[in-house]
């Protein structure tokens, strides 16, 4: 596959003509990233008001400062896009980046029952991928798979895990699953997420992974939320599987966490009930023909958005710069990609489609994690850039 720029459209939310829209750009020859408002098909770069998407989420109202701002117009969103993927870039012009920059990026696992299962089965198989359909049938023999009902940390739960542990069933994901305490953790650094039309990254090692199809919530300093975006939490089932301490080398990898196309702040049209309310779409592409479609309905969380920021950002838990939560999935494959009980993982090349209506379309081909591109531009690298263009305390917050 040479290119995948004619995936990458539409881009934009369906109603997009009213939407709060930030993204950011790399600008060849400012050799660094601008933040851009995206207004009526155009991209705005509003750099000198925000220097970073950091300056933006921290307003009082981002999506009013947003509106409010000006600056120059670099042209169509939709040329900046088909300059956008990897291997079809052309160096001088600009092209879309991950819209968040300062922020810690965080995620919450085990949110869903159907994922909450997988995880016990991937504990169980300790990264067998041929062990797991038996596991499967065996596990939602014990515990159901109907869990989706049960509220996380109330008195039933606490009866269901006493239950659980007599017949030596329990596990540390079903704790995170229906105990009180939410699994919340460190995905990838700040400025490590790639954007839409990046190559995102499997390491070579794992032999069974998925995509992660998700609504992730932009959250203040305060602890407020101030809009959300898509994203992919690229996942080592084998890796996770064979230890727990083992999650930063199934989660955190180069190129392994997917994020954007845009943000969308919360304004009079568009709030956290819309999330509440969202079903992300999945499809995967492969050069094998391979084709596999999925869906993941916030509705069905186990627990609520609010309720999963309140556990990542509080007086024990600081993010001066903000950060972004990935609030899970319950989309979990087990289609056979191969022979019959061997159930999906990646191929390289594979072109994955994360969409939603009101978020966009989130596009990304896989490659091995040490072919594509390394992270260089890190926090320090933004500074230096930021300096030589006279933006720092400019604007925002900075």
């Amino acid at each position: 596959m040479t290119g995948f720029s004619r995936d990458l459209q539409p881009a934009l939310p369906e109603d997009a003509a009213v939407a709060a829209l930030a993204g950011r750009i790399w600008r060849p020859e400012m050799a660094g990233p601008s933040v851009i408002a995206i207004r009526d098909g155009q991209a705005i770069d509003i750099t000198r008001s925000f220097p970073t998407m950091r300056d933006l989420c921290e307003t009082p109202d981002p999506a009013a400062a947003l509106n409010a701002a000006t600056g120059e117009n670099l042209g169509s969103i939709d040329t900046i896009l088909a300059n956008t993927p990897t291997d079809t870039r052309d160096l001088g012009k600009p092209w879309l980046l991950t819209p968040i920059d300062l922020q810690a990026i965080k995620a919450a696992g085990v949110t869903f029952a159907i994922s909450m299962l997988e995880r016990v089965i991937e504990e169980r198989a300790r990264g067998d991928l041929t062990a797991a359909s038996a596991i499967r049938a065996e596990v939602t023999k014990l515990v159901g798979d109907d869990l989706a009902r049960l509220k996380p940390g109330s008195p039933e739960a606490a009866r269901l895990k006493e239950v659980l542990i007599q017949q030596g069933a329990w596990s540390q994901y079903l704790e995170v699953g229906i105990g009180p305490d939410a699994e919340i953790f460190t995905k990838s650094q700040p400025m490590a997420a790639v954007g839409t039309g990046a190559d995102a990254g499997v390491h070579p090692a794992s032999s069974w992974n998925n995509p992660e199809p998700e609504v992730v919530l932009v959250v203040a300093s305060s602890g407020r939320i101030t809009g959300a975006t898509l994203g992919n939490d690229v996942n080592l089932r084998d890796v996770e599987g064979r230890s727990a301490l083992l999650l930063g080398k199934a989660k955190d990898n180069n190129a392994s966490c997917a994020i954007g196309p845009f943000i969308r702040f919360f304004d009079g049209g568009f709030s956290l009930d819309d999330v509440r309310s969202t079903t992300v779409t999945l499809k995967v592409e492969g050069e094998d023909g391979f084709v596999m479609d999925g869906s993941s309905s916030i509705a069905r969380i186990s627990r609520d958005p609010a309720d999963l920021v309140a556990q990542m950002v509080n007086a024990h838990h600081r993010y001066p710069d903000g950060a972004v939560l990935f609030l899970g999935t319950m989309f979990a494959p087990v289609q056979d990609r191969g022979a019959a009980g061997q159930g999906f993982t990646h191929k390289t090349g594979d072109i994955v489609t994360i969409a939603a209506p009101k978020l966009g379309r989130l596009v990304n081909r896989m490659r091995p994690t040490d072919q594509c591109e390394p992270w260089t531009f890190g926090t320090g690298a933004l500074m230096r850039n930021l300096a030589k263009r006279g933006l720092l305390g400019s604007g925002g917050s900075a």
